[in-house]
């Protein structure tokens, strides 16, 4: 089944989610592309994604971020804050609490989730495709 994806941004003309990243100073690619719908209420900065099942992505870094079928946060200008529905695997999977990139030329972006670590900005440029996975 191919889903068109639907967006909705409360207010605002409808975006793809890769522009409204950038527009952020956010990597595109930090999310895949079977995004089925994305809302996002500017008013509160809150983000809500939708994908049609748990995924993960390897990303060209080596790492693996694995999204539950529904993802939100806090968007602010180089900031994922509050994050909920996303982890990544460092030995186990842990959640990700919070993603951001330090300048518009940063080439790292760093990952909470427990610790902080920083992975290159270029491994999450572009939207990568998933592989389904059973559970979150």
């Amino acid at each position: 089944m191919n889903l068109k994806p639907s967006f909705v941004l409360i207010g605002k003309p409808v975006k793809a989610l890769p522009d409204l990243l950038r527009e952020h100073n956010l990597s595109t690619g930090l999310f895949p592309r079977n995004i089925t719908c994305y809302e996002f209420d500017e008013s509160k900065s809150k983000l809500v994604m939708y994908f049609p099942s748990p995924c993960e992505v390897s990303f060209k870094d080596a790492s693996v971020v694995r999204y539950a079928t529904r993802v939100k946060a806090t968007l602010s200008r180089g900031k994922l804050s509050g994050i909920e529905g996303l982890k990544t695997k460092v030995l186990v999977w842990v959640k990700v609490s919070g993603t951001s990139v330090e300048s518009y030329k940063s080439d790292k972006v760093w990952f909470m989730a427990g610790v902080k670590k920083s992975r290159p900005k270029d491994a999450n440029e572009m939207p990568r495709d998933v592989v389904k996975v059973e559970e979150f």
